[in-house]
């Protein structure tokens, strides 16, 4: 089958699904003939378990090992379970960094960031892991380029073709090419927004930052 049926059936992204590519967590066969990737039933199912594997964030580098044979998966389920627990101790602590501050502080003018910051990093030195600003901005950030250039190329579309398209439809003689233009103007437009969301959904996703963890 090709990329786009695996895209549906697993509800990853093709990008995700070149990036597992890349990390050597699937290697599907290639049609002799044109040499395109052909995905068999087999790359599915693979694909299934690294995604229900990802959810539950386990490393790309712990699956590697289960699909190597040099970690068990109940080894790999073990390790994740401490993981969790480990985050879920983070959370607590972070819930309590939070009534900390509601308690000892007013207002936002008077909050000492400083001090704080540096009590925060002597728990991360601790082994307390606080939330990864980088990772929530780089996201916001891509979202917003992504937005931005959309809206930019849109508007250049519409500022291009729609004054030829109006002075076509005026015209009786030329008003079926204008229908035609508008209506390429219109596809184009849902085109960029089509490809917008997809961009957003592939951000969303996260895999691309996350490889950069392991």
């Amino acid at each position: 089958m090709k990329i786009y049926q695996v895209e549906e059936l697993v509800g990853i992204t093709k990008k995700n699904i070149r990036f597992y590519e890349d990390e050597g967590l699937l290697n599907p066969d290639r049609n002799p003939e044109n040499g395109y990737r052909e995905y068999s039933l087999k790359d599915v199912q693979k694909l299934q378990k690294i995604k229900l594997l990802r959810k539950l964030d386990v490393s790309l580098e712990n699956i590697r090992l289960m699909m190597n044979g040099k970690m068990s998966f109940e080894e790999a389920m073990n390790h994740q379970i401490s993981e969790l627990e480990k985050k879920q101790k983070d959370g607590e602590l972070m819930i309590q960094f939070c009534h900390k501050l509601k308690t000892e502080i007013s207002d936002l003018t008077k909050l000492n960031a400083e001090n704080y910051l540096f009590e925060m990093q002597k728990m991360e030195t601790e082994g307390t892991k606080f939330v990864d600003i980088e990772k929530q901005d780089i996201s916001r950030k891509k979202k917003s380029g992504a937005v931005i250039a959309a809206v930019v190329i849109s508007i250049t579309v519409l500022a291009s073709l729609l004054p030829a398209v109006i002075v076509l439809l005026k015209n009786p003689t030329t008003r079926i090419p204008g229908i035609i233009m508008m209506i390429l103007m219109i596809v184009l437009v849902a085109g960029i927004a089509v490809v917008l969301q997809q961009r957003i959904k592939e951000i969303n996703g996260g895999e691309e930052y996350d490889a950069r963890k392991y």
